[in-house]
Protein backbone atom coordinates (compact mmCIF):
# COMPACT_ATOMS: atom_id res chain seq x y z
CA UNK A 1 0.00 0.00 0.00
CA UNK A 2 1.33 3.47 -0.71
CA UNK A 3 2.12 5.80 1.40
CA UNK A 4 0.40 9.28 1.50
CA UNK A 5 3.75 10.87 0.54
CA UNK A 6 3.81 8.68 -2.56
CA UNK A 7 0.18 9.05 -3.31
CA UNK A 8 0.79 12.98 -2.94
CA UNK A 9 3.94 12.60 -5.69
CA UNK A 10 1.83 10.32 -8.01
CA UNK A 11 -0.69 13.27 -8.03
CA UNK A 12 2.33 15.51 -8.61
CA UNK A 13 3.75 13.74 -11.98
CA UNK A 14 0.17 14.16 -13.52
CA UNK A 15 0.79 17.54 -13.51
CA UNK A 16 4.36 18.22 -13.88
CA UNK A 17 6.31 15.89 -16.19
CA UNK A 18 8.88 15.01 -18.37
CA UNK A 19 11.08 18.23 -16.39
CA UNK A 20 14.29 17.91 -18.72
CA UNK A 21 18.15 18.30 -17.16
CA UNK A 22 18.64 21.66 -19.06
CA UNK A 23 16.72 23.90 -21.82
CA UNK A 24 17.40 27.30 -23.38
CA UNK A 25 15.46 30.10 -22.87
CA UNK A 26 14.30 32.27 -25.43
CA UNK A 27 14.25 36.09 -24.51
CA UNK A 28 11.80 36.60 -27.73
CA UNK A 29 14.30 39.03 -29.66
CA UNK A 30 16.03 35.52 -31.19
CA UNK A 31 14.15 35.18 -34.08
CA UNK A 32 14.07 38.54 -35.19
CA UNK A 33 17.72 39.29 -35.32
CA UNK A 34 17.90 35.79 -36.69
CA UNK A 35 15.75 37.51 -39.40
CA UNK A 36 17.70 40.40 -39.77
CA UNK A 37 21.02 38.84 -39.99
CA UNK A 38 19.41 36.54 -42.80
CA UNK A 39 17.90 39.89 -44.61
CA UNK A 40 21.49 41.40 -44.31
CA UNK A 41 22.69 38.50 -46.03
CA UNK A 42 25.04 38.17 -42.92
CA UNK A 43 25.19 34.16 -43.06
CA UNK A 44 28.88 33.77 -43.17
CA UNK A 45 31.11 34.69 -39.94
CA UNK A 46 32.51 37.89 -38.99
CA UNK A 47 29.48 39.73 -39.46
CA UNK A 48 27.41 42.23 -37.56
CA UNK A 49 26.10 39.91 -34.78
CA UNK A 50 29.61 38.58 -34.77
CA UNK A 51 31.31 42.08 -34.35
CA UNK A 52 28.31 42.84 -31.75
CA UNK A 53 28.83 39.60 -29.34
CA UNK A 54 32.54 40.22 -29.20
CA UNK A 55 31.98 44.26 -28.11
CA UNK A 56 29.87 42.83 -25.40
CA UNK A 57 32.09 40.12 -24.49
CA UNK A 58 35.42 42.17 -24.46
CA UNK A 59 33.53 44.93 -22.39
CA UNK A 60 32.52 42.31 -19.69
CA UNK A 61 35.23 40.56 -19.58
CA UNK A 62 37.89 43.91 -20.02
CA UNK A 63 39.77 41.47 -22.34
CA UNK A 64 42.20 43.09 -24.83
CA UNK A 65 40.24 41.27 -27.61
CA UNK A 66 37.66 38.49 -28.07
CA UNK A 67 37.18 36.00 -30.87
CA UNK A 68 33.72 34.24 -31.55
CA UNK A 69 34.13 30.48 -32.52
CA UNK A 70 31.97 27.77 -33.41
CA UNK A 71 32.87 25.80 -30.02
CA UNK A 72 34.40 26.37 -26.67
CA UNK A 73 36.53 23.05 -28.67
CA UNK A 74 37.49 25.61 -30.86
CA UNK A 75 38.20 28.03 -28.38
CA UNK A 76 40.55 25.89 -26.50
CA UNK A 77 41.94 24.45 -29.57
CA UNK A 78 42.76 28.18 -30.69
CA UNK A 79 44.14 28.76 -27.06
CA UNK A 80 46.97 25.79 -27.44
CA UNK A 81 48.21 26.78 -30.34
CA UNK A 82 48.50 30.57 -29.14
CA UNK A 83 50.30 28.70 -25.99
CA UNK A 84 52.64 27.38 -28.58
CA UNK A 85 52.43 23.74 -27.31
CA UNK A 86 54.87 21.49 -28.95
CA UNK A 87 55.21 17.71 -28.85
CA UNK A 88 55.90 16.67 -25.12
CA UNK A 89 54.98 19.91 -24.28
CA UNK A 90 52.99 19.25 -20.81
CA UNK A 91 49.64 21.07 -19.52
CA UNK A 92 48.65 20.91 -15.62
CA UNK A 93 44.52 20.68 -15.71
CA UNK A 94 41.91 18.78 -13.69
CA UNK A 95 41.12 15.14 -14.64
CA UNK A 96 37.36 16.25 -13.82
CA UNK A 97 36.87 18.01 -16.46
CA UNK A 98 35.30 17.33 -19.92
CA UNK A 99 37.66 15.80 -22.58
CA UNK A 100 37.94 19.17 -24.52
CA UNK A 101 40.56 19.96 -22.45
CA UNK A 102 42.77 17.48 -23.00
CA UNK A 103 42.09 17.17 -26.27
CA UNK A 104 42.42 20.27 -27.12
CA UNK A 105 46.32 19.50 -25.36
CA UNK A 106 47.07 16.36 -27.48
CA UNK A 107 46.08 17.42 -31.13
CA UNK A 108 49.33 19.41 -30.21
CA UNK A 109 50.99 16.72 -29.56
CA UNK A 110 50.96 18.08 -25.97
CA UNK A 111 50.81 15.82 -22.97
CA UNK A 112 47.96 16.87 -20.37
CA UNK A 113 48.87 16.25 -16.94
CA UNK A 114 46.48 15.22 -14.22
CA UNK A 115 45.57 16.35 -10.86
CA UNK A 116 43.25 16.19 -8.20
CA UNK A 117 40.52 18.78 -7.51
CA UNK A 118 39.42 20.20 -4.24
CA UNK A 119 36.46 19.00 -2.40
CA UNK A 120 34.79 22.44 -1.41
CA UNK A 121 34.95 23.68 -5.27
CA UNK A 122 35.38 20.29 -7.26
CA UNK A 123 38.10 22.64 -9.11
CA UNK A 124 41.69 22.33 -9.75
CA UNK A 125 43.89 22.14 -6.17
CA UNK A 126 46.07 24.79 -6.72
CA UNK A 127 48.65 22.95 -3.85
CA UNK A 128 48.82 19.72 -6.22
CA UNK A 129 50.85 22.46 -9.02
CA UNK A 130 54.38 22.06 -7.80
CA UNK A 131 54.17 18.29 -7.25
CA UNK A 132 53.29 18.25 -11.35
CA UNK A 133 55.45 20.77 -12.35
CA UNK A 134 58.24 19.30 -14.41
CA UNK A 135 61.04 21.04 -17.11
CA UNK A 136 58.43 20.14 -19.83
CA UNK A 137 55.33 22.02 -18.37
CA UNK A 138 54.57 24.65 -20.30
CA UNK A 139 50.85 25.83 -19.25
CA UNK A 140 48.11 25.72 -16.49
CA UNK A 141 44.41 25.18 -17.64
CA UNK A 142 42.18 25.57 -14.68
CA UNK A 143 38.71 24.77 -15.18
CA UNK A 144 35.97 26.41 -13.35
CA UNK A 145 33.24 23.95 -12.64
CA UNK A 146 30.13 25.08 -11.91
CA UNK A 147 30.70 28.44 -12.77
CA UNK A 148 32.74 28.66 -9.15
CA UNK A 149 36.11 30.19 -10.02
CA UNK A 150 39.42 28.43 -9.09
CA UNK A 151 41.68 29.91 -6.52
CA UNK A 152 43.13 32.21 -9.71
CA UNK A 153 45.21 34.40 -7.57
CA UNK A 154 47.71 31.42 -6.12
CA UNK A 155 47.54 29.57 -9.67
CA UNK A 156 48.12 32.79 -11.36
CA UNK A 157 51.27 33.71 -8.83
CA UNK A 158 52.67 30.11 -9.14
CA UNK A 159 52.61 30.25 -12.79
CA UNK A 160 54.45 33.79 -13.22
CA UNK A 161 57.19 32.24 -10.50
CA UNK A 162 57.44 29.10 -13.09
CA UNK A 163 57.15 31.25 -16.39
CA UNK A 164 53.70 29.45 -17.10
CA UNK A 165 51.12 30.09 -19.16
CA UNK A 166 47.38 30.04 -17.92
CA UNK A 167 44.34 29.24 -20.38
CA UNK A 168 41.42 29.23 -18.39
CA UNK A 169 38.52 27.03 -19.29
CA UNK A 170 36.02 29.21 -18.87
CA UNK A 171 33.32 27.21 -20.66
CA UNK A 172 30.59 27.20 -17.52
CA UNK A 173 31.77 30.24 -16.34
CA UNK A 174 30.10 33.43 -17.79
CA UNK A 175 29.41 36.09 -15.57
CA UNK A 176 31.41 34.52 -12.69
CA UNK A 177 33.44 36.40 -11.08
CA UNK A 178 36.35 36.14 -8.36
CA UNK A 179 37.42 38.93 -6.35
CA UNK A 180 35.08 41.06 -8.49
CA UNK A 181 37.00 40.54 -11.38
CA UNK A 182 35.16 38.44 -14.23
CA UNK A 183 36.49 34.75 -14.96
CA UNK A 184 38.35 34.46 -17.95
CA UNK A 185 40.22 37.82 -17.59
CA UNK A 186 43.11 36.07 -14.87
CA UNK A 187 44.47 33.98 -17.43
CA UNK A 188 46.57 34.69 -20.72
CA UNK A 189 43.91 32.89 -22.71
CA UNK A 190 40.26 31.83 -21.67
CA UNK A 191 37.52 29.78 -23.72
CA UNK A 192 34.00 30.00 -23.22
CA UNK A 193 31.14 28.12 -24.09
CA UNK A 194 27.69 29.01 -25.85
CA UNK A 195 26.32 25.53 -26.16
CA UNK A 196 22.45 25.08 -25.71
CA UNK A 197 23.37 23.50 -22.07
CA UNK A 198 25.41 26.44 -20.79
CA UNK A 199 23.48 29.96 -19.02
CA UNK A 200 23.85 31.72 -22.46
CA UNK A 201 23.50 29.88 -25.39
CA UNK A 202 23.53 30.43 -29.47
CA UNK A 203 22.77 25.96 -30.08
CA UNK A 204 27.01 25.62 -30.23
CA UNK A 205 29.07 28.09 -30.14
CA UNK A 206 32.16 29.97 -28.07
CA UNK A 207 34.59 32.52 -27.38
CA UNK A 208 38.30 32.90 -26.64
CA UNK A 209 38.86 35.90 -24.30
CA UNK A 210 42.83 37.34 -25.40
CA UNK A 211 44.16 38.68 -22.39
CA UNK A 212 47.91 39.09 -23.29
CA UNK A 213 47.80 41.90 -26.42
CA UNK A 214 51.23 40.10 -27.93
CA UNK A 215 48.74 37.10 -28.83
CA UNK A 216 46.00 39.66 -30.66
CA UNK A 217 47.66 39.34 -34.15
CA UNK A 218 47.99 35.95 -34.01
CA UNK A 219 44.93 34.63 -33.11
CA UNK A 220 43.11 36.45 -35.74
CA UNK A 221 45.32 34.80 -37.96
CA UNK A 222 44.83 31.25 -36.70
CA UNK A 223 40.91 32.31 -36.55
CA UNK A 224 40.92 32.83 -40.51
CA UNK A 225 42.62 29.38 -40.85
CA UNK A 226 45.97 31.12 -41.18
CA UNK A 227 45.45 33.87 -43.16
CA UNK A 228 46.24 37.60 -42.47
CA UNK A 229 42.63 38.20 -43.64
CA UNK A 230 41.19 40.65 -40.75
CA UNK A 231 44.48 42.61 -41.33
CA UNK A 232 42.93 42.72 -45.39
CA UNK A 233 39.82 44.22 -44.08
CA UNK A 234 40.86 46.86 -42.47
CA UNK A 235 43.44 47.93 -44.81
CA UNK A 236 46.69 46.82 -42.84
CA UNK A 237 47.96 45.07 -45.94
CA UNK A 238 46.65 45.06 -49.60
CA UNK A 239 46.18 41.57 -49.99
CA UNK A 240 45.28 38.45 -47.95
CA UNK A 241 47.21 35.12 -48.03
CA UNK A 242 48.46 32.33 -45.94
CA UNK A 243 50.92 33.10 -43.46
CA UNK A 244 49.89 30.70 -40.60
CA UNK A 245 48.47 27.26 -39.38
CA UNK A 246 44.72 27.79 -38.54
CA UNK A 247 41.18 26.56 -39.18
CA UNK A 248 37.64 27.81 -39.96
CA UNK A 249 37.34 28.68 -36.10
CA UNK A 250 34.52 31.78 -36.64
CA UNK A 251 30.78 30.95 -36.43
CA UNK A 252 28.14 32.03 -39.17
CA UNK A 253 26.80 35.27 -37.92
CA UNK A 254 23.43 33.32 -37.77
CA UNK A 255 24.47 31.90 -34.81
CA UNK A 256 26.06 35.05 -33.44
CA UNK A 257 22.83 36.60 -33.99
CA UNK A 258 20.83 34.48 -31.55
CA UNK A 259 23.65 34.76 -29.26
CA UNK A 260 23.23 38.70 -28.82
CA UNK A 261 19.56 38.31 -27.73
CA UNK A 262 20.71 35.95 -25.12
CA UNK A 263 23.86 38.10 -24.22
CA UNK A 264 20.72 41.17 -24.10
CA UNK A 265 19.14 38.91 -21.22
CA UNK A 266 22.72 37.67 -19.31
CA UNK A 267 21.87 39.43 -15.88
CA UNK A 268 18.06 38.17 -15.86
CA UNK A 269 18.53 34.69 -16.94
CA UNK A 270 21.73 34.51 -14.65
CA UNK A 271 19.62 36.05 -11.64
CA UNK A 272 16.76 33.27 -12.09
CA UNK A 273 19.39 30.94 -12.29
CA UNK A 274 20.69 31.92 -9.01
CA UNK A 275 17.52 32.03 -7.67
CA UNK A 276 16.52 28.53 -8.19
CA UNK A 277 20.16 27.33 -7.10
CA UNK A 278 19.04 29.16 -3.60
CA UNK A 279 16.11 27.34 -3.68
CA UNK A 280 17.74 23.93 -3.99
CA UNK A 281 20.44 24.86 -1.55
CA UNK A 282 18.06 25.85 1.21
CA UNK A 283 15.94 22.88 0.75
CA UNK A 284 18.83 20.08 1.60
CA UNK A 285 20.31 22.44 4.10
CA UNK A 286 19.13 20.04 6.86
CA UNK A 287 19.94 17.16 5.25
CA UNK A 288 23.44 18.33 5.09
CA UNK A 289 22.99 19.16 8.91
CA UNK A 290 22.37 14.83 8.89
CA UNK A 291 25.03 14.00 6.90
CA UNK A 292 22.67 12.35 4.70
CA UNK A 293 24.24 15.39 1.65
CA UNK A 294 26.95 17.51 0.75
CA UNK A 295 25.84 20.66 -0.54
CA UNK A 296 28.32 22.92 -2.91
CA UNK A 297 30.16 25.07 -1.28
CA UNK A 298 30.88 28.43 -2.70
CA UNK A 299 33.96 30.30 -1.08
CA UNK A 300 33.49 34.08 -0.15
CA UNK A 301 35.70 35.69 -2.93
CA UNK A 302 33.49 33.46 -5.51
CA UNK A 303 30.74 35.09 -7.34
CA UNK A 304 29.07 32.56 -9.14
CA UNK A 305 26.00 32.01 -12.01
CA UNK A 306 24.53 29.28 -10.56
CA UNK A 307 25.44 26.99 -13.79
CA UNK A 308 25.07 23.94 -12.09
CA UNK A 309 23.22 22.99 -8.82
CA UNK A 310 24.53 19.25 -7.28
CA UNK A 311 24.43 17.08 -4.21
CA UNK A 312 26.92 14.54 -3.50
CA UNK A 313 25.62 11.80 -1.63
CA UNK A 314 27.34 8.69 0.37
CA UNK A 315 27.54 6.11 -2.44
CA UNK A 316 27.28 5.25 -5.84
CA UNK A 317 23.88 3.15 -4.62
CA UNK A 318 22.92 5.95 -3.06
CA UNK A 319 22.66 8.17 -6.13
CA UNK A 320 21.55 5.16 -8.47
CA UNK A 321 18.57 5.19 -6.21
CA UNK A 322 17.45 8.81 -6.21
CA UNK A 323 18.36 8.99 -10.14
CA UNK A 324 15.95 5.97 -10.76
CA UNK A 325 13.52 7.69 -8.36
CA UNK A 326 13.69 10.98 -10.30
CA UNK A 327 12.95 9.15 -13.89
CA UNK A 328 10.16 7.17 -12.45
CA UNK A 329 8.23 10.72 -11.62
CA UNK A 330 9.93 12.21 -14.76
CA UNK A 331 12.59 14.30 -14.08
CA UNK A 332 16.06 14.40 -15.68
CA UNK A 333 18.74 14.57 -13.49
CA UNK A 334 22.10 12.88 -14.07
CA UNK A 335 26.03 12.79 -12.24
CA UNK A 336 29.04 13.99 -14.44
CA UNK A 337 32.36 13.14 -16.00
CA UNK A 338 34.13 10.10 -16.26
CA UNK A 339 37.79 11.08 -14.84
CA UNK A 340 39.98 11.61 -17.94
CA UNK A 341 42.49 9.93 -15.94
CA UNK A 342 41.20 6.84 -15.64
CA UNK A 343 39.68 6.93 -19.34
CA UNK A 344 40.93 5.14 -22.21
CA UNK A 345 42.51 8.21 -24.23
CA UNK A 346 43.44 9.32 -20.55
CA UNK A 347 45.89 7.06 -20.25
CA UNK A 348 46.82 6.83 -23.53
CA UNK A 349 47.70 10.74 -24.12
CA UNK A 350 48.21 11.79 -20.64
CA UNK A 351 49.11 11.54 -17.38
CA UNK A 352 48.45 11.52 -13.77
CA UNK A 353 50.45 13.39 -10.83
CA UNK A 354 49.80 11.58 -7.69
CA UNK A 355 46.52 10.19 -6.16
CA UNK A 356 43.33 11.84 -7.52
CA UNK A 357 41.54 10.66 -4.55
CA UNK A 358 38.72 13.39 -4.02
CA UNK A 359 38.07 13.28 -7.77
CA UNK A 360 37.93 9.16 -7.57
CA UNK A 361 35.31 9.66 -4.85
CA UNK A 362 33.36 12.34 -5.87
CA UNK A 363 32.85 11.09 -9.44
CA UNK A 364 30.56 8.15 -8.31
CA UNK A 365 28.28 9.86 -5.99
CA UNK A 366 27.57 13.60 -7.33
CA UNK A 367 24.04 14.47 -9.08
CA UNK A 368 23.58 17.42 -10.85
CA UNK A 369 20.00 18.28 -10.67
CA UNK A 370 17.78 19.94 -13.45
CA UNK A 371 18.52 23.91 -13.56
CA UNK A 372 17.61 26.78 -16.06
CA UNK A 373 16.48 29.60 -16.79
CA UNK A 374 12.99 29.48 -17.44
CA UNK A 375 12.80 26.77 -14.67
CA UNK A 376 9.54 27.54 -12.37
CA UNK A 377 9.50 27.37 -8.61
CA UNK A 378 7.26 24.83 -8.62
CA UNK A 379 9.00 22.38 -10.78
CA UNK A 380 11.78 22.78 -8.40
CA UNK A 381 9.70 22.35 -5.42
CA UNK A 382 8.47 19.01 -6.91
CA UNK A 383 12.55 17.70 -7.49
CA UNK A 384 13.28 18.97 -3.96
CA UNK A 385 10.23 16.81 -3.06
CA UNK A 386 10.89 13.69 -4.69
CA UNK A 387 14.40 14.13 -3.43
CA UNK A 388 13.91 14.19 0.11
CA UNK A 389 11.58 11.23 0.01
CA UNK A 390 14.50 9.60 -1.56
CA UNK A 391 16.77 10.53 1.31
CA UNK A 392 14.71 9.85 4.56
Amino acid sequence: MKSLQETTLATQSQDIKNIPFSKFSASGEELSCVVEAIASGGIIGDGKYTKLCQSWLREQLGAKKVLLTHSCTAALEMAFILADIQPGDEVIMPSYTFVSTANAVVLRGGVPVFVDIRPDTLNLDETKLKDAITVKTKAIAPVHYAGVSCEMAPIAQFAHQYGLRVIEDAAQGICSKYNDQPIGSYGNLAAFSFHGTKNIVSGEGGALAINDPSLIDRAEIIWEKGTNRSQFFRGDVDKYTWVDIGSSYLPSDILAAFLWAQLQQADSITQHRINIWSRYHSAFEEFEKDHRVQRPIIPRQCQHNAHIYYLLVDSLETRTQILANLKRFGVQATFHYVPLHSAPAGKKYGRQSGNLTVTEDICDRIIRLPLFANMTFEEADYIISLIQESLL
